[in-house]
């Protein structure tokens, strides 16, 4: 039985992000605190992806994966795009709870974690 999908973004869930974007092979900020072993107990029951826009070359694929190595971050796959999975994490999502009441709100008011 194949192990279920968890996705997550690289730049401001895994990458820190905290210098912005410089480039898709441009990688410079050390990993968010505690990722390396999120990711390495969720990697016991499910298959983690990772999804950004940066590897929608050859280039930025290598620079990311270059970059997990740095940081000994073992993940089953980098992709471009988002494939189906069990739960997505993201810094740029809001969880839709099946109520609008309020939704319009949450999106003009967002804000991710390094801009609060």
């Amino acid at each position: 039985m194949e192990k279920p999908t968890v996705v997550f973004d690289f730049d401001g869930v895994i990458h820190s992000y905290s210098s912005g974007w410089m480039g898709a092979t441009v990688i410079p900020d050390p990993p968010v605190d505690g990722i390396k072993e999120v990711i390495d107990e969720l990697r016991k029951d499910y298959k983690v992806i990772i999804v950004s826009t940066r590897s929608s070359d050859v280039f930025g694929r290598d620079a990311m994966r270059r970059w997990l190595d740095r940081y000994e971050i073992k993940v089953d796959g980098v992709m471009s795009s988002k494939p189906p999975a069990f739960c997505y994490i993201d810094d740029r999502a809001i969880c839709f709870d099946g109520k609008t009441d309020g939704l319009v709100e949450k999106i003009k008011t967002f804000k991710t974690w390094l801009n609060r």
